[in-house]
């Protein structure tokens, strides 16, 4: 991830925030749609407290991005509990997807195919540092 990434992620989140509980909406209906086995993760959860959390974590992910040794542990945590809840390894590809689709309908054309493959490259390499974290290899006796 470049320099150039970096900028097109930020400057694209950017112009989510003021729509930020709107994006939220869309991104777990999209999930629930197209993933509804990850469902029962939210079954007790408020989900505008759940949106708001979300929008949080990515804007903390996405202002760090030029400071990954920062984020890098706030992840791998996040990961981690994220196993009590159930979350598989491949749940993260569910979510993956439903986040570009969020983005790609929040923004519109200001999602440009620079701006996909940029957050496409940004979250493949946090959910492997994450699936890493809360999925090790087992050790070998």
């Amino acid at each position: 991830m470049d320099d150039t990434d970096i900028t097109l992620i930020q400057d694209s989140f950017a112009k989510v925030v003021p729509i930020k509980d709107a994006a939220a909406e869309i991104f777990y209906a999209d999930l629930f749609e197209t993933a509804p086995e990850v469902k029962p993760y939210f079954a007790n959860a408020n989900m505008a407290d759940q949106g708001s959390k979300l929008m949080a974590t990515l804007g903390v992910v996405v202002n760090g991005l030029r400071d990954l040794d920062k984020v890098v542990p706030v992840a791998q945590d996040l990961a981690l509990r994220h196993v009590d809840y159930g979350v598989k390894p491949e749940d993260y590809d569910s979510v993956g997807a439903s986040l570009i689709r969020t983005l790609e309908k929040g923004l519109g054309d200001d999602f440009t195919p620079d701006t996909r493959a940029a957050w496409i490259g940004a979250y493949t390499t946090l959910s492997t540092v994450m699936k890493d974290a809360a999925y090790p290899p087992a050790a070998s006796s």
